[in-house]
């Protein structure tokens, strides 16, 4: 059966630099992997999202929420149970629904927790606003979320969904980090053998 790891967290937690060092783990131990990182630049639905994102207001929030949405069930209908990996990992998943309204983001959680796969491999990389802020002024495009007030709310709704998810601080360098991560990914692996 295919392993799939979901990637979540702030931005500017490192989840792509972390999601491509866990890729890089399995493939080294000879698993063909396939890596989504949403939203995605081959599809118009990815594409979409990304562009609503770059801007501003309520209209460009919507389209943002609807397209990333799309991207997202696109890269399930194609590649969870796919016969092509041993792998599938997706970065950015569930957690999207933070970004909304507090009372819809819980039940839109809980509906699509319902309806869309889950795993034990579930990591919620968290850091500091004010980490995740001076990480992403670092970027050369800024998205619409990437204030401390909107990253403070969205972290805040993040970590009360995160219940049963592996929540790992990214504060600290990227090898301690991916030691922590390797470490969980050592034990869920073991357990699915037995």
């Amino acid at each position: 059966m295919m392993r799939f790891i979901v990637i979540d967290g702030l931005d500017g937690a490192g989840k792509d630099t972390h999601a491509k060092l866990i890729k890089k783990r399995y493939e080294n131990m000879g698993e063909k992997v396939i890596y989504r990182s949403h939203p995605e630049n081959d599809n118009p639905y990815g594409r979409r999202a990304k562009k609503a994102l770059l801007k501003k207001g309520k209209i460009n929030h919507l389209k943002a929420s609807i397209y990333y949405a799309l991207d997202v069930i696109r890269s399930l209908h194609l590649y969870y149970r796919s016969k092509e990996a041993d792998t599938l990992i997706f970065v950015r998943y569930l957690m999207g629904v933070a970004y909304l309204p507090p009372k819809i983001a819980w039940i839109l959680y809980h509906i699509f927790s319902l309806i869309f796969p889950t795993t034990k491999y579930m990591f919620f990389l968290d850091v500091s606003p004010k980490e995740s802020l001076r990480r992403l002024q670092e970027r050369n495009e800024h998205e619409m979320f990437e204030n401390l007030e909107d990253l403070k709310h969205v972290r805040e709704k993040a970590l009360r969904l995160a219940k049963n998810w592996h929540i790992i601080n990214t504060e600290d360098n990227i090898t301690d980090v991916q030691k922590k991560i390797d470490k969980i990914l050592d034990q869920l692996d073991k357990g699915e053998k037995t």
